[in-house]
């Protein structure tokens, strides 16, 4: 297994440009935060920004915690990939990891000013200073055009933080903004509402043929992950109820988590209404 490393202090843009590393190295695995990704998966790991001290988060990115690091470990060997990136703030950290991983030291050491501009590392700190921005690397999806790209995107990051609107009053107000950069694109960013989300969860709820409606009430942003709660109606003679309430949870979290790589933290599900026979038809959402 060939082992590469990308260091650079925090906030520089480590890995916003690592996605340009992996491409032109030919390396299909990251290791960043804590986490083992490849394309548009997160494969093992927490991520150190769930952490809420910053010790926690050190701890948790070079693998101190043995069942964290035998949980990357496992996941390394049943995919026995042919190399590795791992991203750091020094090559000592870059050597603790793969002590703990025991993975080979790296057989080369790529520094953030040998694939950014000083111009980029610079906007790099003053958005993590300014504005509050961090890139993590949890890819919400995989875009395949004419180069390769990540969307490196903060848990945290789908909410504007401002605590205005019926759903996100409660909401801390220092979250952070939603950083979505492809390699390819020179246009800007790209943002994924709160309101899309919320569509992805309606759709999923309502492709239950036993949900006549359902409706998201919040969305809540927490450090451990988004919180959902979401109200259904439900035709009458669809079974055991608390069972399929169920089911839709572990649907909602499974499918929304794939689709867009936000953690879910916790779905509430509230029953609102039971529909009877003969209403079925008068439903706009089933036909």
């Amino acid at each position: 297994m060939k082992v590469y490393a990308l260091i650079g202090p925090s906030g520089t843009g480590k890995s916003h440009h690592s996605g340009l590393v992996a491409y032109q190295e030919g390396i299909e695995y990251i290791i960043d935060d804590g986490l083992l990704i490849k394309g548009n998966q997160v494969l093992a790991g927490r991520s150190a920004k769930r952490e809420n001290t910053k010790m926690g988060a050190t701890k948790r990115a070079i693998f101190l915690d043995m069942e964290h690091a035998s949980q990357v470990k496992s996941k390394i060997q049943e995919a026995n990939p042919e190399s590795i990136l791992i991203l750091g703030i020094s090559e000592r950290m870059i050597k603790r990891i793969t002590m703990r991983l025991e993975l080979p030291y790296p057989i080369k050491i790529f520094n953030i000013s040998d694939v950014a501009s000083e111009k980029e590392i610079a906007r790099a700190l003053e958005i993590r200073e300014k504005e509050n921005r961090h890139a993590i690397p949890i890819p919400t999806f995989a875009i395949e055009k004419d180069f390769p790209g990540f969307f490196m995107d903060s848990i945290r990051a789908f909410f504007k933080g401002k605590g205005k609107g019926k759903n996100f009053g409660t909401a801390p107000r220092n979250l952070e903004h939603s950083i979505v950069r492809p390699i390819y694109s020179s246009l800007g960013n790209y943002f994924l509402h709160e309101n899309a989300i919320e569509q992805i969860i309606i759709y999923i709820t309502e492709q239950r043929k036993e949900i006549a409606r359902a409706r998201t009430t919040t969305l809540l942003s927490t450090t451990n992950g988004m919180i959902i709660h979401i109200q259904v109606d439900i035709y009458f003679g669809s079974g055991f109820l608390p069972r399929l309430l169920q089911e839709i949870q572990e649907e909602i979290k499974t499918k929304l988590e794939y689709l867009t790589g936000l953690q879910i933290s916790r779905v509430n599900i509230t029953a609102r209404r039971i529909i009877l026979p003969e209403k079925k038809n008068l439903s706009p959402h089933k036909k």
